[in-house]
């Protein structure tokens, strides 16, 4: 179901996206936005479901969890070591879901060519 039915809904919208985005890369900086911006995926996803921002909503809430996954995993193994390459591997990671999905989103593309 599209819940954009014009294109300043859409443009809003796209905006929303690229903000969620902007607050995922100033976790890095700032923790607590990450957090922001994945109530936010959850709280909005129902109002880009059909459109091609709903992909990114998907990319998102993926690289955010994973994302919890792995810093989890790699903080607990830390002790033997190897947590050290798995914390560097998740944070540039994540890097490279930022980018490439705010690349993509630039561009007016979904993230996924199904």
């Amino acid at each position: 179901m599209n819940n954009i039915e014009s294109p300043e809904n859409e443009e809003s919208a796209k905006t929303l996206t690229t903000v969620i985005y902007a607050l995922y890369a100033a976790s890095y900086f700032v923790g607590v936005t990450a957090i922001v911006a994945i109530v936010m995926n959850y709280v909005k996803k129902d109002d880009v479901a059909g459109t091609f921002l709903d992909s990114h909503f998907r990319w998102q809430i993926r690289t955010f969890w994973f994302g919890v996954l792995w810093g989890v995993l790699g903080t607990i193994t830390m002790v033997f070591i190897v947590g050290w390459f798995v914390l560097v591997a998740n944070g540039i990671w994540v890097i490279y879901r930022i980018v490439k999905g705010w690349l993509r989103l630039n561009d007016g593309k979904p993230m996924y060519t199904d």
